[in-house]
């Protein structure tokens, strides 16, 4: 059995993290550089946030590219977690996902890789409520080593989790639970546009993600498009993520396919109900055959993108466009 690691290990010191920020370069700097030296940034071990929610600006890209290049003992965290998770697992990336919900979709159900591989004890599936990893985040972003919360108390989740304190409000004297912060080596967020130091501007919702920029040690991004520094200045109520929080840049267009990006292309429903078949009656077969040819298998993202198929790409696109039409 691989080395699954224990939810303690995202806990990190409050000093010793007070200290890392002391030495970040923050400086105004270009940070384009090719998906392959982003993913260096990666190392095998280190704790990773995902950004985006379900199948919705995932970062699929850089996903792809962390299995390609074979990295392993990632602990992950991400709001929910969609087909990234089957795939994490299935190429032994990871063995630890901390999330809220861990499916495909709702058209689709629970995962049924993830079902096989915490079942047999490969890998673990360490479930906390939404709010509570959004607010380990937040408390991530804040600086502070915990944060309270009502929302977990007397539930089942809460009675498995072995990282949370109960305790009395010192002002009430109402029970409340302190969660610890989330602060993770890296995270990984894809964003419709940016500029080349990493100033990122983000359409519809923005999820978990500013927080988990703030709360990373490291931070890598994709973005659909790199925009000149001037076009962000024009909106700067649109930018969430500061050049601050930012380590990289890579420009990959379609870099959530098949998941979306809003306002620029839809899920791939298409695909994305083959892979669902693929895994359905044999999911460790299914999950293994699908990496094989678009993971393992193509030479380039380009390919990758034929094999989705210039159709599809082309009608995710029209439908996520369609929010524009009067």
């Amino acid at each position: 059995m691989r080395n699954i690691k224990r939810s303690e290990y995202l806990i990190k010191s409050y000093l010793d993290l007070r200290a890392a920020t002391k030495t970040r370069d923050r400086s105004l700097r270009e940070k384009v550089m090719t998906l392959e030296e982003a993913v260096g940034l990666v190392n095998d071990g280190d704790s990773v946030a995902i950004g985006g929610c379900t199948a919705s600006r995932t970062p699929i890209a850089l996903i792809w590219a962390l299995i390609r290049d074979h990295k392993s003992n990632l602990s992950i965290s991400r709001s929910i977690t969609s087909t990234e998770g089957d795939l994490l697992f299935a190429s032994e990336v990871s063995c630890h996902i901390l999330t809220s919900w861990f499916s495909q979709g709702i058209v689709w159900g629970i995962s049924k890789v993830m079902r096989i591989y915490t079942e047999s004890q490969r890998a673990r599936f360490e479930e906390w409520s939404h709010m509570s990893i959004g607010l380990r985040y937040r408390a991530g972003a804040m600086g502070i080593p915990f944060i309270p919360m009502r929302a977990m108390l007397g539930s089942d989740v809460a009675g498995q989790l072995e990282n949370i304190k109960e305790t009395d409000c010192p002002f009430t004297g109402e029970k409340v639970l302190l969660i610890p912060a989330l602060n993770p080596d890296v995270a990984l967020i894809h964003v419709p546009r940016c500029d080349a130091f990493g100033n990122a501007q983000i359409d519809g919702l923005q999820f978990m993600d500013i927080d988990i920029a703030m709360a990373a040690n490291r931070v890598i991004l994709t973005t659909e498009r790199i925009v000149s520094n001037d076009q962000i200045r024009r909106a700067p109520d649109q930018t969430k993520i500061p050049f601050i929080t930012v380590d990289a840049v890579v420009e990959m267009p379609y870099g959530s396919a098949p998941h979306e990006c809003y306002g620029i292309y839809e899920p791939m429903f298409d695909h994305m109900d083959t892979y669902a078949a693929l895994t359905a009656n044999d999911p460790e077969a299914g999950v293994a055959e699908y990496l094989e040819r678009h993971y393992y298998g193509p030479n380039c993202w380009s390919d990758y993108l034929d094999l989705l198929g210039i159709g599809e790409l082309l009608d995710a696109s029209r439908r996520g466009k369609s929010i524009y039409n009067d």
